[in-house]
C-alpha cells in the first residue's frame, strides 16, 4: 500500500467525529463512495458505523459469508442494534442452500448503491473478501454461470479421479488455468472445467476478456489494519466470545439441513470445527484452538491481498489522530 496515512485511536473518537461533522461532504452532489478493507476482527464494523453516523452513510457489505441469513454469531454480522441505528444493506439476505457468485454481489451491490444515493447518503461499502473489493472497482471479466449439472459432474469426477488427475485434464483444455492451481485448489479446479465444459472456451481467456460492471463512481478507499499480534488476540477474544453467544447451536441448525459441504457458507470459518464437536471427533476446546488457528491464517492472507492489491489512500492501525476525519472529507469533497 502506498501514500497511506496512518491514524490514531483515542477516546476522543466520538468528540473528533462530532467535532469535524459539519464539514461532511454534500452526499446529493458526489459520485465517490467510501470502501473500508480490513481482514477479520480488525474493527471495520465500527469503523463503518461510526462514519455512517457522521457523513449521512449508509453500510453495504462486501463479506461473503455475511450475506447469508444464517450463521448470524459465527461470521460477526453487524450488531442489532448497530443496524437499527444505521441503514444496512445485504447482510443475510440469501438462503445458505444458495451459491453466490461474485457477479451476483456486484448485481447486489449496485442495486443497494442506487438506493443510498437516491435517499442522498454516501455509500459506504465495508468488507474483507477480495474478489468483491476488487470488483466493485475493476469489474469483473464477462463469465458465464456454470449450470447446476454441469457443476455437479465435475465435482464427482473431482471426488472420483483426485486433484492430481483432474488438473492434469484440466490443462488439456486450459492450461493458463490449470498452471497457475496446485492440486488441491479444488473449488477452482472445478468451476475452470464447469466453465470450460460449459463454454468450450477455457476459464483463462474468459479472464483475459475486459472487465465490466464496476460499481458507479469513485471509491475513497480505507483499511483497517491493526498490528499482528493485537489482530490475533482479538480473533482469539471474539471466537470465546461467539461460543458464550450461540455459535455452536447455530452450526447443529445449519448441519441438520444436510446441505451440500461445498456450498460457501459450510466452509465458513469455525465450521468445520464445530461440526467435529457435533461429531464427538474433537473436544470443545480442540475446536477452539482450530477455529482461532485458522481465523488467525485467514487474517494473514487477507492482510497479504490488501498489501498487493488495495492502494489504501487512508490506513488506520489501533490509533486514532485528530486529522482523521478530515482527511476523508477532503478525498470525498
Amino acid at each position: 500500500m502506498h501514500s497511506a496515512i496512518t491514524c490514531r485511536h483515542t477516546a476522543h473518537w466520538s468528540r473528533l467525529l462530532s467535532n469535524t461533522a459539519q464539514n461532511a461532504p454534500n452526499n446529493t452532489t458526489s459520485n465517490k463512495y467510501i470502501m473500508i478493507a480490513g481482514p477479520t476482527a480488525s474493527g471495520k464494523s465500527k469503523l463503518a458505523v461510526d462514519l455512517a453516523a457522521r457523513i449521512d452513510g449508509e453500510v453495504i457489505n462486501a463479506d461473503s459469508m455475511q450475506l447469508y441469513a444464517d450463521l448470524f454469531v459465527l461470521t460477526a454480522r453487524p450488531s442489532a442494534t448497530d443496524m437499527q441505528d444505521i441503514p444496512h444493506h445485504l447482510y443475510g439476505v440469501l438462503d445458505a442452500a444458495h451459491r453466490a457468485s461474485v457477479a451476483e454481489w456486484l448485481d447486489l451491490a449496485a442495486s443497494a448503491m442506487e438506493v443510498v444515493r437516491g435517499r442522498g447518503k454516501l455509500p459506504i461499502i465495508i468488507g474483507g473478501t477480495g474478489m468483491y473489493l476488487d470488483a466493485a472497482i475493476n469489474g469483473i471479466a464477462p463469465i458465464p454461470d456454470i449450470p447446476k449439472p454441469i457443476h455437479d459432474d465435475c465435482t464427482a469426477l473431482y471426488q472420483k479421479i483426485g486433484g492430481a488427475t483432474f488438473r492434469q485434464r484440466l490443462s488439456a483444455h486450459d492450461p493458463v488455468v490449470a498452471g497457475r492451481l496446485t492440486d488441491g485448489d479444488r473449488q477452482r479446479l472445478i468451476r475452470a472445467m464447469g466453465v470450460f465444459t460449459a463454454t468450450g472456451t477455457p476459464l483463462g481467456q474468459w479472464q483475459a476478456a475486459p472487465h465490466e460492471g464496476a460499481l458507479p463512481g469513485r471509491a475513497v478507499k480505507l483499511a483497517m489494519l491493526p498490528p499482528r499480534e493485537l489482530l490475533y488476540q482479538r480473533i482469539d477474544a471474539r471466537f470465546d466470545v461467539m461460543l458464550q453467544q450461540g455459535a455452536m447451536d447455530e452450526v447443529r441448525q445449519l448441519c441438520q439441513r444436510q446441505l451440500d459441504p461445498s456450498l460457501p457458507l459450510m466452509k465458513a470459518l469455525g465450521v468445520s470445527a464445530l461440526k467435529s464437536v457435533l461429531d464427538q471427533s474433537m473436544t470443545i476446546d480442540e475446536a477452539a484452538y482450530v477455529a482461532k488457528r485458522d481465523s488467525r491464517h485467514y487474517a494473514k492472507r487477507q492482510m497479504t491481498w490488501l498489501r498487493n492489491n488495495y492502494n489504501t489512500q487512508i490506513a488506520l492501525d489501533k490509533k486514532l489522530s485528530e486529522s482523521f476525519l478530515e482527511s476523508i472529507f477532503s478525498l470525498i469533497r
